[in-house]
């Protein structure tokens, strides 16, 4: 009997994490995050980016000591913890429109962010395991993704218009609904047995020289991560610039969100039909290298074109070429990188990556403080130049 009850709980925890993932994904506020921050907040378009610089610098600090925590207190906690966070962090972002506030709040998202990340993909993958059903991982972990994606895509479909109806701390405020919906869901978990056996975390320093010792073994995998990590960087730019771009060429804001996620769904075109696509382009190097070059020109686009439906366009297209790299860039490197040495490996490329956007936004901050247009117009420029001596070559890119 209790073997049953077990059983039934597992197959319970499988649903619920689905609704955990769809609704601590559901950001209101990320259609209109840096009209929040520039029109509510009252700071500068480098003291955005500053902002989001902080949040990563915290979430590479906290990721460690987080797992630490989940392994410790059980992923069930790390979820519940990670979502009263969020709630939390939301109504310190609102509590008055002040830099230092901001700062605290962001921290708290970290914290949030980083018990969350990998933990609801933990406990899922344990609960298969308890059913007899591990080698449905990779597909149920897909359909975790979507309920991630259709969170995002439902949130920045409302959040313009909650903002335009009842102000721009309103949708920030109404996270709250759905972050604590997570945390009620996540307390009805049961915590399933380890599948694998536990290990002591390891200093950021000790990952981060083992994680360059193999990439200065293995040139191409360094060459891959580094590509990423710069042009990635460049890129993240436009999720911050692209409200104020809109807002530039007279759109208002209750309509952000819809192109945000027309952004989401061109990502999610271009991956679903990544082959057919890099046959279109000749090659596989000919895709990543034409991706960042079309985002490239569509940031030359925003900073000399002033005309609302060629900015709408050019926001979209950057979005899907420029963001949609990424997955195509990690699925090769895994490919040089042996299962015993795939954690540290991986965690140092994370680690690279996240350096590179903490400086590249402090750099995209300060352009944007002096010039929106000139910004858009230099980092668009450099990414051209970036794809002219690309080091990417066909015979490293392998399926």
């Amino acid at each position: 009997m209790k073997i049953r009850e077990n059983q039934k709980s597992f197959r319970w925890n499988l649903r619920k994490l689905y609704a955990i993932r769809l609704f601590f994904w559901m950001f209101f506020f990320s259609s209109v995050m840096t009209v929040f921050f520039t029109q509510w907040g009252g700071l500068d378009l480098f003291q955005v980016l500053l902002l989001n610089s902080w949040f990563f610098f915290w979430n590479f600090v906290l990721e460690v000591p987080t797992g630490a925590m989940a392994d410790r207190l059980g992923r069930k906690w790390s979820l519940v913890l990670g979502s009263l966070a969020g709630t939390l962090g939301t109504v310190v972002y609102i509590l008055k429109p002040d830099f230092r506030v901001f700062m605290a709040a962001e921290v708290i998202f970290a914290f949030a962010f980083t018990l969350h990340s990998g933990a609801d993909d933990a406990l899922a993958y344990d609960s298969l395991v308890a059913l007899g059903r591990e080698r449905e991982s990779k597909s149920f972990l897909a359909h975790m993704e979507k309920f991630k994606l259709g969170g995002i895509i439902v949130a920045t479909l409302t959040g313009g218009f909650i903002a335009d109806r009842w102000g721009l701390a309103a949708p920030m405020a109404a996270y709250v609904i759905p972050s604590m919906l997570a945390l009620l869901i996540a307390l009805g978990l049961k915590e399933p047995p380890h599948s694998l056996k536990k290990k002591a975390k390891r200093p950021y320093g000790k990952i981060l020289v083992e994680g360059i010792g193999f990439f200065r073994q293995k040139k191409i995998l360094g060459v891959l991560s580094l590509e990423l990590a710069i042009t990635n960087a460049f890129l993240w730019a436009l999720i911050w610039l692209f409200q104020p771009l809109l807002q530039r060429d007279g759109m208002p804001i209750r309509f952000f969100g819809i192109v945000h996620a027309l952004s989401c769904a061109g990502q999610i075109l271009i991956l679903s039909n990544i082959a057919k696509i890099e046959r279109v382009a000749g090659s596989k190097r000919g895709f990543l290298l034409w991706a960042t070059l079309i985002a490239g020109a569509m940031f030359l686009v925003l900073g000399l074109v002033h005309w609302l439906p060629v900015t709408i366009l050019a926001v979209i297209l950057g979005f899907s070429f420029g963001l949609s790299r990424m997955p195509v860039f990690t699925s090769y490197m895994n490919k040089y990188i042996p299962s015993d040495k795939r954690a540290t490996v991986l965690s140092a490329a994370s680690m690279i990556r996240t350096f590179a956007l903490v400086i590249m936004n402090l750099i995209s901050g300060w352009l944007a403080k002096w010039s929106l247009s000139g910004a858009m117009t230099v980092l668009g420029a450099v990414l051209i130049l970036l794809t002219l001596f690309s080091r990417l070559e066909e015979k490293h890119l392998k399926d």
